[in-house]
């Protein structure tokens, strides 16, 4: 399977893919041309990974093309940081556009000349209403529009008046060009929508060489004509937007005649997918940034450690509908472990660590063992760990005192070492605070492997590091952002915050493999999670994002209730 390839067995089909089908089987289309058109004022999330998928899916599977498109015609919410991460998600997503990278702004001399060939056809002319005004002239969706004062102006005057606003004469806001259609139609996006408005502010790419900009809905379409674009996919937001859509595509004199299709968007459960949201949530310092781990952002999932392979596998999972639906977060996570159950190399680590002495092992010895990378894929070979008389367990593994069903360590009691040996716990060690600080145990030497020649059987198997040789790291445990499925459906979103999100253990220890793991490489820490390694670690000093835990935990603490 190539990067790029579908996991799911058959030809992926649904509605949108039924009609390129039909297009290209009736020869409306001969060759199948999609766009992924983000606008950079954000950084994408997951909602949008779906789009991505769809978009250049479709491309490759009918032998076609897909375009990346920049919709950067509001400069007030623009920037270059926004531009460099779109091309980076999409990027590592597994998608390649090759040398069709676009922008709205490659597009504004001819879109500009395009809204005067409107004003020359009667079809568009200047307001200078107020924001106010212009709304209540709009009418309701129940109550038809009046007619702007603006709208009888003649095409001289419209000119004269768009070039001026053009040349910088009028502050912004103080007046507008909108399209002549029909203030009594029953699409409030036909009631004389704006085309053109007044910006004075630097574009990322333009600088100040514009002070007008075209709206969306004017940039949108005829890009897509100027592409040549067959399809423009989108979500059912804009599906009262597409009458405006075809009326400006068979009003101007484009090269092209796209048709555009809607689809349901996605919507997770314990997650924000609004990038307004999103914003909020970086300016207010709930998270460290746009990829903090927390983030459901493109680059905050690739910083948690989930695959691209992953998200691509969800996508196609959940595929496409005019259905509008919510997606268990659970869904999305289930795509993530069964790829890193395949794919990701087990260590050992110890995150909250307890000592234990082996005192019958001998003082200064040591010895490698062949410890299994990955028991799903056995071409994945094995490595060698350390092992010596001086070792960390995780302090969750032993209980002085154990219930019935804690099968792990206790006085007394013998358990075995993940590819080592049995070690019984002889005695335990406190501190002045009655806490539990050491372990004395014993091991038996013919257990080597894991597994007694006698054949008796022990009910628990602990992970463990090398105390000698541990390497010291941070890791950092990530859970939902959010403790609510809803979030702000009963108020302020930020109110539903999960105050448990995030856990910084300073003082873990890992195997040695594990310091040469690269920045965004996820592997399993057995009997613990996935983890992913961040950039913010160094190699004596590295620090691990955790992925996901091995099972649905929140689920199972949901059902509990």
């Amino acid at each position: 399977m190539t990067e790029t390839d579908s996991p799911t067995d058959g030809e992926p089909r649904d509605f949108i893919r039924d009609i390129v089908r039909d297009d290209l089987a009736s020869g409306r289309t001969d060759q199948v041309v999609t766009r992924f058109p983000p606008e950079p004022n954000g950084y994408l999330h997951i909602g949008h990974a779906k789009s991505i998928c769809l978009n250049f899916g479709i491309a490759r599977e009918f032998g076609g093309r897909c375009h990346l498109r920049f919709d950067d015609t509001n400069p007030a919410k623009e920037e270059q940081e926004y531009i460099d991460a779109i091309i980076e998600d999409v990027r590592w997503l597994g998608f390649d556009w090759g040398e069709h990278l676009f922008h709205a702004s490659d597009n504004f001399e001819q879109l500009y000349q395009w809204a005067e060939h409107l004003i020359q056809a009667g079809k568009a002319y200047v307001d200078d209403l107020g924001p106010d005004e212009m709304r209540e002239y709009r009418g309701t969706l129940t109550e038809p529009g009046r007619d702007s004062p603006c709208r009888g102006r003649g095409v001289d005057e419209n000119l004269d008046l768009f070039r001026r606003m053009r040349a910088g004469e009028f502050e912004g806001g103080a007046c507008v060009l909108r399209a002549k259609i029909d203030m009594a139609s029953g699409n409030i996006n036909l009631r004389d929508p704006v085309i053109y408005r007044i910006l004075h502010a630097e574009h990322p790419r333009t600088r100040d060489a514009w002070c007008v900009y075209p709206t969306y809905d004017f940039a949108h379409g005829q890009s897509d004509a100027i592409e040549h674009i067959t399809h423009s996919i989108c979500t059912l937001e804009f599906e009262d937007h597409r009458p405006l859509y075809d009326w400006l595509i068979e009003n101007l004199p484009v090269p092209a005649r796209p048709r555009q299709y809607e689809m349901a968007r996605l919507n997770m459960t314990h997650t924000v997918l609004s990038k307004r949201r999103l914003a909020q949530l970086v300016e207010t310092g709930r998270v460290s940034g746009w990829d903090d781990p927390r983030m459901p952002t493109i680059s905050g999932l690739r910083r948690r450690g989930i695959p691209a392979a992953a998200i691509r596998d969800f996508a196609a999972r959940i595929g496409v509908s005019k259905s509008a639906a919510t997606q268990e977060v659970a869904a999305l996570d289930a795509c993530v472990r069964e790829y890193l159950n395949r794919h990701a190399m087990r260590r050992m680590a110890v995150l909250k660590p307890l000592k234990v002495v082996i005192e019958n092992y001998p003082e200064g010895g040591g010895e490698m063992l062949d410890a299994v990378n990955n028991p799903e894929d056995a071409g994945a070979g094995s490595r060698q760990v350390p092992f010596a008389r001086e070792l960390y367990i995780e302090r969750d593994d032993f209980m002085e005192q154990p219930p019935k069903k804690f099968y792990r360590l206790a006085p007394g009691r013998e358990v075995r070492l993940r590819y080592a040996y049995f070690i019984t716990c002889t005695g335990v060690i406190k501190d002045a605070g009655g806490v539990v600080s050491e372990l004395r145990c014993t091991y038996d030497p013919e257990t080597k492997g894991g597994n007694a020649p006698d054949g008796r059987k022990v009910k628990a198997t602990l992970h463990w590091v090398s105390a000698a040789d541990a390497v010291k790291a941070e890791v950092r445990l990530y859970d939902h952002l959010f403790n609510v499925p809803e979030p702000g459906a009963g108020g302020d979103f930020l109110d539903d915050l999960n105050p448990q999100s995030l856990e910084i253990l300073e003082n873990c220890y890992l195997e040695p493999a594990l310091k040469d793991v690269e920045p965004g490489e996820t592997v399993q820490f057995e009997r613990l999670g996935y983890f992913c390694a961040d950039a913010d670690g160094a190699p004596n000093a590295p620090v691990f994002n955790r992925a996901m835990t091995l099972r649905d935990s929140w689920a199972r603490a949901k059902a509990k209730g």
